[in-house]
């Protein structure tokens, strides 16, 4: 009966606290409970971000190229690249016609001869005025740019006498 009463008091007392009204530091304001006097408190050695790890291992090794791949690159290069670099990656975009500044184009020597973990950087961290779309493209999305990429190289160069039976499906 009487640890009924208690639990009861205790449940009644407990009545309406909101998150708001708990004790709590705010941002960067000091606190004397730690030794350095920070409420902020620094990550312990070795902590990895959820997810993390996954990111990682699919940004280490580009996959198998495959059509299916190389469809999911012209996507996500005509959602992100496109805008600058245009269509063709001659770096002749809308956002470089109406005054921002040109990128260059993919089908300069420099850039063919560039290796794949090379592009996957500038991509991941940016270069000169393109900022970096680490958090905005995903590894994976990045190696198929990458392979998208490296087909519009590809085709640039490209005789028609290579092509097996390219006369015949030309009109």
């Amino acid at each position: 009966m009487r640890a009924g009463l208690l639990l009861a008091l205790l449940a009644l007392a407990a009545c309406k606290q909101e998150m708001t009204q708990q004790r709590r530091y705010d941002t960067y304001e000091p606190a004397p409970l730690w030794a350095d006097g920070a409420s902020a408190r620094p990550l312990p050695m070795g902590v990895v971000a959820r997810g993390d790890l996954a990111r990682e291992a699919a940004a280490a090794e580009p996959p198998e190229v495959t059509p299916a791949l190389l469809a999911r690159g012209q996507e996500r290069f005509g959602i992100y690249c496109a805008p600058c670099h245009g269509p063709a990656g001659d770096g002749d975009g809308m956002i470089p016609r109406r005054g921002f500044p040109h990128p260059p184009s993919y089908h300069t020597a420099r850039l063919r001869a560039a290796p794949a973990g090379y592009i996957f950087g500038v991509i991941t961290r940016g270069y000169g005025v393109m900022y970096g779309y680490a958090a905005r493209v995903e590894p994976a999305d990045r190696w198929a740019i990458i392979a998208y990429i490296r087909a519009l190289q590809l085709s640039r160069g490209v005789e028609l006498a290579s092509i097996p039976d390219a006369r015949e499906r030309l009109p």
